[in-house]
C-alpha cells in the first residue's frame, strides 16, 4: 500500500483527535485551549457529507498522519456553498508534502460537490500556512488584530479565500 488520501472513517477519529489535540495544547493555530474528546471529535466530523468532507492521509507504516476538513462557514442558509477549510499534519510528518496532498483531494471533492468558496482563517504569524494556501490560489481578504488570546498573548487572524469555481 502506498500513502493515500481517503475519506475519514469512524475508526480514524482517535488518530484525528490525537493530531488535533497536539495543536490545541502546543500552538496558537487553533484557538481551542482544552483537549477535544474522541466523542466530541466524532460529533464534529462529517463522515458522509459531500459538502463538508473530511479526508485523512494514511501511510502503510504510520497509519493516519494528517487530515483536512471542510466545515460550514456560517449557519444561515445563504452560506451553504461556502466552507471553512483546515489541514493538520502530525508533527512527526510535517514538511513531507502531506498538507498539499490532503488539500488537493479536499478541494477536488469540494468542487465535485458544487461548493463555491473555501475560506481559511490563519492565526498570525504563520508563514508556512500562508504559503500553502497562497500556492493553491487563496488570496488574503481580511486581517483582524488581537482577536484571540492564548498562552498569555494576543493573536491576530488573517482570512484567505479561494474561489472553487475559478
Amino acid at each position: 500500500m502506498q500513502d493515500s488520501v481517503r475519506p475519514l472513517r469512524e475508526d480514524d477519529i482517535g488518530a484525528v483527535c490525537r493530531i488535533y489535540n497536539h495543536y490545541v495544547l502546543n500552538s496558537t493555530i487553533t484557538f481551542e485551549e482544552v483537549s477535544v474528546s474522541v466523542v466530541e471529535m466524532a460529533r464534529r466530523a462529517c463522515v458522509d457529507d459531500p459538502a463538508h468532507p473530511w479526508r485523512v492521509l494514511e501511510t502503510p507504516r504510520d497509519g493516519v498522519c494528517g487530515y483536512a476538513c471542510a466545515t460550514p462557514w456560517k449557519a444561515r442558509a445563504a452560506y451553504r456553498f461556502s466552507v471553512e477549510c483546515s489541514v493538520y499534519v502530525d508533527p512527526a510528518h510535517r514538511r513531507m508534502g502531506y498538507a498539499r496532498c490532503l488539500y488537493e483531494r479536499l478541494f477536488s471533492d469540494l468542487r465535485a460537490a458544487g461548493m463555491h468558496t473555501a475560506i481559511a482563517g490563519i492565526a498570525q504569524p504563520n508563514p508556512a500556512s500562508v504559503a500553502l494556501h497562497e500556492a493553491f490560489g487563496f488570496r488574503k481578504v481580511a486581517h483582524f488584530e488581537q482577536v484571540g488570546r492564548k498562552f498569555d498573548r494576543w493573536i491576530d487572524v488573517g482570512y484567505w479565500q479561494l474561489d472553487l469555481e475559478a
